[in-house]
Order: C-alpha cells, then sequence, then structure tokens
C-alpha cells in the first residue's frame, strides 16, 4: 500500500475511534459517571486521538463529560486546552460551576467568554449565570446580566425570565421580580411557582397566597412544585380551609407521586393544629421516608403531645428506618418538654454512637435538653465540647442559664461570645435580655442598651420592647418611656403597648397607665387578655376601683373576650385592698372555673390588711388544700389571728405547721456594690 492511501487508511481510523469514544463520552454524560468517563480518557490517550488533527471535538466532549460530572478540575484543564471552545463547552463550564456552588468562578468564566469576542451567550448560557449571582446575592450584577438578556433579545424567553425571577426573589428585590413576572408575555407553570416560592421566603406569605389563588383562577393546572411550595404558606397563615382546598387538588389531579407532597401536606395539618388529619394521611401513606416520620413527630410536639413522638421514634425503628439528626433533634425537644433525663440521655448515647453529636442542631439540642431538666452542669459539658464558632449553642446555654436562675452567668456568657467573635442574633437577644429583668441591674441594663444601639439590634421591636419592660422592672421609667417614644407610632404593637402599661403599673401610677391604655384603643390596636391584667394590676395597685371595675365589667360583656384566672385575682386584689371584702368573696364565689392558689391568696393577703377573720379562715382553708406546703399561707393566718388577739388561734396555726413539718424561710436582703 502507497504512502498516500496508508494515510488516508490512518485517517478513516481515527475519525472512526474519535466518533466512536464521542459516541461513548455522550453516554457517559446522561449516566453522571466519572469512572467511565476517565477510563474513556486513558484509552484515547492510549490510542493517541488526543494527539491527532481531529482531537478538537474529542477534547471539547472530554472536558463537556467532566463537567456534567461535575468533576471541575479535570474538566477545567481539558477546557483550557482548547483553542476555540464552542458554545456547548463554555456552557458546560458554567453550569458545572454553578451546580457546584462555585458562582464566582461561573461569573469569571462567563467574563471571560464574552472577552474573547469569539461566542456569545444563548438562552442557556445566561439561566445559569444569573442563578450564580442570585446564589451570592449580587443583585448588581444580576441587573448588568438582565440588561444584556433584553439586548440580546432575550426578553421574551421564558427560561430566561424565570431565571431573573428567582434571582432576584433570593436577593430580596421582590419588587423586581414582580415586575418581571407581569411584563413577561407568557408565563410558566416555573414562573407562578417561583413567585409563590420566593413571596414565602421573603417573608410575603399573604403575597404568596394571592399569587396562588391568581393562578388557580386563571385555571394553570398546579403541579408538585406549586403543592410544595403553597403549603408553607397555608401552615405559617393557620389558613386550614386553603390547606384542604390543596389537598384535594392533589387528590384528583393525582399529584401525589412525589413522597414530598404528602410530607408537606402533613407538616401544614401538623402546624394548623389538626393533628387527626395529619394522623390520618401518615397511616395511609404507601410509602413512608425518615421526612415523613419526623414531621409526625415534630407535630405531637408542636400540638404539646411530646409523649406521643417518644412513642412514634420506637415505632420508626420498629420499621427499620433510620433517625437522621434532624429527628433525633425534635426526639430531644420531646424529651426537654417531659423533663425526661433517662430518655435523653439514651438518645444522646445513641448519638455518640451513630457519629451524631457533633452536628450542631444535635448539640443545641442536647444542652436545652440537659438545661429544662434542670441538669445544666451537663449542658455546659456538651457545650464545651462544641467548636464555638457557630450561634446556636450559645443560645442554648445561654438560655438554659436563665431557665435555672443563672442570669448573672448568662451575661457572662453573652460577654465571652462577643470575645469569640461569635455574631449574635435575634434569638440570642430574645434569649438573653429577661436576664437583666431578673436582675433589675440598672447600670447593666443601660451598658445593655449602649450595645444593642451600636449594633443596631435595638431597631428591632421585639428588642425594643423587651427593654422596656427591664427599664420598669430596673425602677427607671423615664428611660423605658424614651425608648417607648422612640418606636414609630405604626410599629407599637400590643406587645410593646402591654410592656409600656404595665411597667407604670407595677410602680403605681395607675393613672398614667389608664391613660397609654385609652391611647392604645384610640390608635387602633386591640387590647388582649395580657393587656387587661396589666391595666387591672395598675388600677388594684394605684387605688382606681372604679375605673378597674369599668374595665372588669367591660370585660364581662365582650364575647370575645375570654377571662382568665389573672383577671380575677386582680379585681379580687383591687375589692380587698378598698377594705370590700364581701365583693371580693361573692365574686370568688361567681366564678365559672375553679378559683386557685392566687385567687385565694389575694383575698387572704385582703383580709389581713383588714383583720377580716371569718373571710381570712375560708380564704386559708382553700389554700392549705391547694398548696398545702406553701408556709407563708400558714404565717399569714396566724397574723390576721394575732392581730385581733386571738392568740391560742394563732399558736395553734402555727402548731399545724410544726406538725407538717413546715418551717418559715428567713427573710434575707441584698446589695450590690460595684458588681460585687
Amino acid at each position: 500500500m502507497d504512502g498516500p492511501s496508508q494515510a488516508l487508511s490512518k485517517s478513516k481510523h481515527l475519525l472512526t475511534a474519535t466518533a466512536r469514544y464521542q459516541s461513548l463520552l455522550q453516554r457517559c454524560t446522561s449516566r453522571k459517571s466519572i469512572p467511565n468517563t476517565k477510563q474513556i480518557h486513558a484509552h484515547t490517550i492510549t490510542l493517541g486521538l488526543l494527539s491527532s488533527p481531529y482531537s478538537h471535538h474529542l477534547l471539547s466532549s472530554l472536558a463537556a463529560a467532566y463537567a456534567m460530572c461535575g468533576c471541575a478540575p479535570h474538566a477545567r484543564k481539558l477546557f483550557d486546552e482548547l483553542r476555540n471552545p464552542s458554545l456547548f463547552s463554555w456552557n458546560a463550564m458554567i453550569r458545572m460551576y454553578t451546580n457546584s456552588g462555585l458562582s464566582y468562578d461561573a461569573l469569571g468564566l462567563f467574563v471571560q467568554m464574552l472577552a474573547s469576542g469569539r461566542r456569545w451567550p444563548d438562552n442557556y448560557t445566561y439561566p445559569f449565570v444569573i442563578k450564580a449571582c442570585g446564589d451570592y446575592l449580587l443583585p448588581e450584577m444580576g441587573a448588568l446580566i438582565h440588561a444584556r438578556t433584553v439586548m440580546s433579545g432575550f426578553d421574551s424567553d421564558a427560561f430566561v425570565q424565570n431565571s431573573l425571577m428567582a434571582m432576584y426573589m433570593n436577593c430580596g428585590e421582590m419588587e423586581v421580580a414582580r415586575r418581571v413576572f407581569d411584563l413577561m408575555r407568557e408565563r410558566t407553570l416555573v414562573s407562578w411557582n417561583t413567585m409563590i416560592n420566593g413571596y414565602f421566603k421573603n417573608g410575603c406569605v399573604k403575597e404568596a397566597l394571592m399569587v396562588f389563588d391568581w393562578m388557580m383562577g386563571k385555571g394553570i393546572e398546579p403541579d408538585c412544585a406549586t403543592v410544595v411550595s403553597v403549603l408553607p404558606v397555608c401552615s405559617y397563615l393557620k389558613e386550614l380551609e386553603v390547606g384542604r382546598r390543596v389537598h384535594a387538588l392533589v387528590e384528583v389531579k393525582n399529584l401525589g407521586e412525589d413522597i414530598s407532597v404528602w410530607n408537606s401536606l402533613l407538616d401544614m395539618y401538623a402546624k394548623c393544629g389538626n393533628m387527626d388529619e395529619a394522623q390520618m394521611i401518615f397511616y395511609e401513606m404507601d410509602k413512608r421516608d425518615v421526612v415523613s416520620w419526623t414531621t409526625m413527630m415534630n407535630g405531637y410536639i408542636l400540638n404539646g403531645d411530646a409523649r406521643s413522638a417518644l412513642l412514634l421514634c420506637q415505632m420508626m425503628q420498629f420499621e427499620s428506618v433510620k433517625p437522621n439528626f434532624v429527628t433525633l433533634a425534635s426526639v430531644l425537644s420531646a424529651c426537654a418538654s417531659l423533663y425526661s433525663l433517662k430518655h435523653g440521655r439514651c438518645l444522646h448515647g445513641w448519638a455518640i454512637r451513630q457519629k451524631l453529636e457533633s452536628e450542631v442542631i444535635v448539640e443545641t439540642a442536647l444542652i436545652d435538653m440537659y438545661a429544662k431538666c434542670n441538669h445544666v452542669n451537663l449542658s455546659f459539658r456538651v457545650f464545651s465540647k462544641t467548636s464555638k464558632q457557630r450561634t446556636a449553642p450559645w443560645n442554648a446555654i445561654i438560655s438554659g442559664c436563665i431557665h435555672n436562675g443563672l442570669s448573672r452567668k448568662a451575661i457572662e456568657l453573652f460577654k465571652q461570645m462577643l470575645m469569640e467573635a461569635v455574631d449574635p442574633n435575634d434569638a440570642t437577644l430574645n434569649c438573653l435580655l429577661p436576664a437583666y429583668a431578673f436582675l433589675t441591674d440598672l447600670q447593666q441594663a443601660r451598658n445593655m442598651h449602649g450595645y444593642l444601639i451600636r449594633s443596631g439590634f435595638l431597631s428591632r421591636i421585639e428588642v425594643a420592647t423587651i427593654l422596656i419592660d427591664i427599664y420598669s422592672k430596673c425602677g427607671s421609667l423615664e428611660s423605658a418611656h424614651n425608648i417607648f417614644n422612640g418606636i414609630p407610632k405604626k410599629d407599637k404593637d400590643i406587645i410593646t403597648w402591654s410592656a409600656i402599661i404595665a411597667g407604670y403599673g407595677m410602680h403605681g401610677h395607675g393613672e398614667t397607665a389608664i391613660s397609654l391604655f385609652d391611647q392604645m384603643v384610640q390608635s387602633g390596636v386591640k387590647p388582649n387578655e395580657i393587656t387587661f391584667t396589666s391595666i387591672l394590676h395598675a388600677c388594684s395597685h394605684a387605688g382606681l376601683v372604679d375605673e378597674g371595675l369599668g374595665l372588669f365589667k367591660f370585660m364581662l360583656e365582650d364575647n370575645q373576650m375570654s377571662l382568665r384566672t389573672d383577671h380575677y385575682t386582680c379585681v379580687i386584689d383591687l375589692l380587698g385592698r378598698a377594705g370590700r371584702l364581701e365583693e371580693a368573696y361573692e365574686l370568688i364565689r361567681t366564678m365559672a372555673f375553679r378559683p386557685n392558689h392566687a385567687v385565694w391568696g389575694a383575698l387572704l393577703g385582703s383580709c389581713v390588711i383588714h383583720e377580716n377573720v371569718e373571710l381570712g379562715e375560708v380564704a386559708a382553708k382553700w389554700l392549705f388544700e391547694l398548696e398545702p406546703g406553701n408556709t407563708g399561707n400558714y404565717v399569714l393566718l396566724a397574723n390576721i389571728y394575732s392581730a385581733v388577739g386571738r392568740w391560742r388561734d394563732a399558736e395553734h396555726v402555727r402548731l399545724m405547721m410544726n406538725n407538717i413539718g413546715l418551717r418559715k424561710t428567713p427573710a434575707h436582703s441584698l446589695i450590690e456594690v460595684r458588681n460585687i
């Protein structure tokens, strides 16, 4: 065979081999098999195909195959060897970087592509570049790319527009996302789902539900993604009827093929407080995964039935479903609710054996469980083994200290947290600030106030409200009122108003408390049970009998207001302080529910003031039954007898205490000088 014939034959062989390996690479790409891709890569090197004149397409296919498998180093090395990468190669690489969470690399490659001037992005390039902007929260960069899509004629491409909406929603730019949605010529189901999900994740739950209703009104057929997006909205808003409507759609449209749909339904019913329907779905499910079991356990805990959550955990293990770290954290929460130290310790041991104890959610749950079981020493032992670089364990140990009455230790931990450069969040402050109210240390409160101003946390209404309560309990009503006045009128909610009213009430400024109550009602904020407790307490301390009785009468006539024991206690105390003991006793007798120790305690306290033996004996009789171990009740009755000269009866009460084995707790005083 002559030279030209040999060359032709060799070329044909190379072309055939190249085509065969390209076909194999396409198969590897679809299967995303790295071992097979590497094997083919090795064969191409051995056969010399990558050094042949026809290697460009094979090199491009290899780079794309590695990219589709997510193997960034190999893909980039081969890609850099391409003299003139095709648009497919650029897209494959950008897609790989975006899906691997390497958004900056994706954006850098996109800029490099534009700079080359050889290839121009298409409707496959833009969505991945836009997603990279959304993942790294770069709305300005996203807006620039948005402008390019318009100039390139992709402003009517649904795929590109949906990506833009998702990016803007991810960056919190809801208005811009809505503008893109409104300008779309043809909206796909993905467009609607993106808006529903985006609004929900940005806290605009009512808007999310409105978009869903709009979508259904237009006759758009929902899919599994729609259901999974809208059910959390129903959970958040406690819209049980809407949730049931979505459930009916799942049944009618046969959308229940994906288990995530049923898990979302379980979550919705549980969070709406309807565990019966949640149970019905759970036990009718053909297939249940670990998420299904965990969702049901969380539902029981949320609805105050922690014991059922523990039983369900046992059933889960009988069915050979292995709990994950989220399940474990939920069950530990159930143990904390039941103060079940024994179960909690067993779970701690299981977590160690399964190597789950270092998961931050498990660490946090363990710290919380031990603290609520009044074993804060074990909480500290768990906390000492954490990395101390995450906020959640710090929050748990601070909260645990306050639960166990260690307010000063909680404050020390917070200072240590700041020294460790761990950033506190809203939950940290919600845990910590009550410690300052318990200590009633004005200087410490002012120090914390300064930190809240510097850190920007004071702008949060919840934080400002707790600070009002702290200053009130520290006796600085002026500081409390200054913070109250600094809150914009539109942001003052029922909790804020209740805090300032309670502050004035506890210091005997009843008239000011009533004036604030009137201002609150005039501003359109409707009082709740807690507000009425605060204002009645204020009337009681200030001796404003008529005003207090007027408010109580209003509560009795308001059908929507449910009277609680606290309300009766305040009114009985109010009448008792004014010497109207018979009226107070008559009110107790007309109560719709059984009076508790606080109600009878208020009457007994008033009987001591006014030396009323007859009613004092009645109140004491009930208190001895309700609180047999409370020495204070015996002492008060003995004091009444002593005040009217019935010394034998007073001695008899003291003998009763001795026979039962009760001793009066000695009083003590505490002063603090320079934090010592």
